[in-house]
């Protein structure tokens, strides 16, 4: 292996995991807002939200798994992913549902940022799969701020 297609191989790898950091937090703060949601949107917007995480969640596997087939590790532990996520937390409880909505809408955006940033990565080290697959996971995403977005509308 060149020092050039070592360069590129962690890079896709460090790429990877940091994707996965987000996603896990993306995850956690959806499944936070499907617990604390409340007003007159509450039904649908509690199913949307589940709906939503449990996609995040598939996710974090397949992040997971494109990151152990490049032969390098994964996240080990929540203080991992804080280190590396671009998710902000959010602790408030109480927030609106017009808030909450928002700030996944914004996140998925953060989200659709990193899935770009790890194909990118994934092309210049020749990474097929990991390409091709970012494409479907990034459509997700836009489907996920579309919905959001549209809530807000």
């Amino acid at each position: 292996m060149t020092a050039a297609t070592s360069n590129t191989q962690t890079a896709l790898t460090d790429s990877l995991n940091r994707l996965l950091a987000d996603c896990f937090a993306l995850y956690l703060k959806t499944k936070n807002f499907h617990w604390h949601v409340r007003g007159p949107q509450f039904r649908d917007l509690h199913l949307l939200f589940d709906e939503q995480a449990a996609e995040i969640l598939t996710l974090t596997d397949l992040v997971a798994e494109r990151v152990r087939k490049n032969g390098a590790t994964t996240l080990t532990s929540i203080g991992a992913i804080a280190a590396q996520s671009r998710i902000g937390d959010q602790d408030d409880a109480n927030l609106s549902a017009e808030k909450m909505i928002a700030e996944l809408a914004e996140d998925n955006r953060t989200l659709i940022a990193a899935l770009r940033e790890a194909k990118a990565a994934a092309g210049a080290a020749g990474d097929n799969a990991t390409e091709g697959a970012a494409d479907d996971w990034t459509d997700q995403a836009e489907q996920r701020v579309w919905f959001l977005t549209s809530l807000l509308a």
